[in-house]
């Protein structure tokens, strides 16, 4: 892994730590209104600042993680579980399975994801699950897309021909042969759909179908701040710099990866 994969793991990690050990590091609970401290701008007693309501920002935000973050990386992992499973069997199964499951995997594609998130989310309402359930409904597909193209250049390899001639069955020749090759592959997609998906949540929190008042994500403490961004701009600003900077360090560890791993992208494969 280059420098730069490093550097972005590092930042990752960091975000993990101090949003998972929250409870340690700030004195403030992230919910607690204080009518004394309305927009505090940064301070030593409140680092990043308060909002309208008191709230210490700082908290908010390392606790707002948990949610964010969390949400994300299950989706993405979600997303990879299925989109793996449904690639393997359509493009080792070959014929009429490939030609319906690719249909259905075309039909999903063709919808703008966000657009597609946001009608799943408004049917199943609002809510921190119901974000994860739309985000993996919308990013399965090409997965599938992905490791198909990866599965249809191996399944008439030497080693999956000889694996046949042993007289392997079909689920051990997938499950044993086919599926390891296919994991790295998916993780670096799975690396890059996070961080796609920290904007996703942060989409769908601004436009309050994630978690709900006063739970704390980075998108809903934009959409709750805006009003305000021209008197107490460090209410916006913080909680978007963590949106970007856990975005940017997600799609740099998976390009640094998929260097690493030598994979081709998905046109090649596919």
């Amino acid at each position: 892994m280059g420098l730069i994969g490093k550097i972005s793991a590092a930042i990752l990690v960091l975000i993990f730590f101090l949003s998972i050990f929250s409870f340690l590091l700030v004195p403030y609970d992230p919910n607690a209104i204080d009518l004394d401290s309305l927009k505090e701008p940064p301070s030593p007693r409140h680092i990043l600042g308060t909002d309208n309501k008191g709230r210490d920002i700082l908290a908010r935000i390392l606790y707002g993680g948990k949610i964010s973050v969390g949400v994300s990386v299950l989706a993405a992992l979600m997303s990879m579980t299925i989109g793996m499973a449904i690639g393997l069997i359509s493009g080792y199964a070959g014929g009429k399975t490939d030609t319906t499951l690719m249909a259905v995997v075309d039909l999903i594609l063709s919808f703008p994801a966000f657009l597609l998130a946001i009608g799943i989310s408004l049917v199943l309402g609002e809510g921190i699950y119901t974000v994860m359930i739309a985000l993996s409904a919308v990013g399965w597909a090409s997965f599938a897309r992905l490791i198909r193209g990866h599965v249809l250049s191996l399944k008439e390899s030497a080693f999956i021909e000889a694996a046949r001639a042993l007289g392997c069955s079909h689920a051990r020749v997938v499950l044993v042969h086919l599926l390891p090759q296919c994991i790295p592959l998916a993780l670096v997609m799975a690396g890059l759909k996070a961080g796609g998906y920290i904007l996703t949540e942060a989409g769908l929190s601004f436009l309050g179908l994630g978690a709900q008042p006063p739970t704390a994500t980075w998108g809903s403490m934009i959409s709750t701040s805006r009003v305000f961004i021209n008197s107490a701009p460090w209410m916006v600003f913080f909680p978007g710099i963590m949106i970007a900077l856990t975005t940017i360090s997600f799609n740099l560890l998976g390009d640094s990866l998929k260097d690493m791993y030598d994979i081709r992208s998905e046109k090649e494969v596919g």
